[in-house]
């Protein structure tokens, strides 16, 4: 069932995003060669605890997984797409990473993602990224009254395979609130007019996550949580928590 937000409860979900935000930003800025996995998931359990807001990610464990998620942060390297666990991996110079991070505050939660590229990095990474970002503004944009969900996941598909990537099967946004997983789920491809439509009060996770080589399959890391591609390219993972609105979609994780 979709629960459709107040505009109070709306505002309470922007303070929960702008903690995601600020930790999102100070974990941009301390990726650099030589910082560890677990040295940047530390970091963002210290920009919670100074909010006073708790993580939805640690502990977390969906029928899937064989342990619960040990981090605040998902920090997938590389092939990794996305729920990669943190570890002592120390970044090298040219590592595609993407963090993915929430936030509970008040009882309410906000989920963001984005990509980088630590120290020098390669044309065909900084395009992947680009891409990813232009998806997901596409993805925004489509979130307007008077729409559907699958207007949202066309034109987020659109934008990816008029590049040549590949889109993550079986994995898209989420609907979010009081949980961080709540209806409806928001494919990354799809088409016009179908799905849902969108009324004021929808809060969803818009979330590319493309592949480079333009397969859509991924696998499973021997952790249970990290999913790699299969042909070993790179990928890359945008997300921000979006709510409609009757003026327009908000973006309640913009940093």
């Amino acid at each position: 069932m979709v629960e459709l937000k107040t505009d109070a409860s709306i505002d309470a979900m922007y303070e929960a995003g702008q903690v995601v935000a600020r930790t999102l930003t100070a974990l941009r800025d301390a990726a650099g060669v030589g910082v560890s996995l677990l040295e940047l998931d530390a970091l963002a359990r210290d920009v919670l605890r100074e909010a006073g807001a708790t993580s939805p990610f640690l502990g977390y464990r969906p029928a899937f997984a064989p342990m619960p998620f040990p981090g605040v942060l998902c920090a997938s390297v590389n092939d990794a797409i996305v729920h990669g666990v943190p570890t002592r991996y120390r970044l090298r110079d040219g590592d595609l990473l993407s963090l993915d991070f929430g936030a509970e505050l008040g009882g309410w939660v906000g989920d963001s993602a984005l990509s980088l590229v630590v120290g020098r990095p390669r044309p065909e990474d900084l395009r992947l990224i680009e891409t990813a970002e232009r998806a997901l503004a596409a993805g925004i944009e489509a979130a307007v009254v008077g729409n559907r969900i699958g207007g949202i996941a066309h034109a987020i598909g659109s934008v990816c395979r008029e590049a040549g990537y590949g889109i993550m099967d079986g994995f898209g946004g989420h609907g979010i609130g009081r949980r961080m997983h709540e209806d409806p789920g928001v494919p990354n491809e799809g088409r016009p007019g179908r799905g849902l439509p969108l009324r004021p009060g929808m809060v969803l996770a818009i979330e590319p996550m493309l592949i480079a080589g333009g397969t859509d399959g991924y696998r499973t890391a021997p952790d249970g949580w990290t999913l790699h591609t299969t042909d070993g390219t790179r990928a890359a993972h945008v997300e921000h928590t979006v709510a409609i609105t009757r003026t327009g979609p908000r973006v309640l994780t913009q940093r």
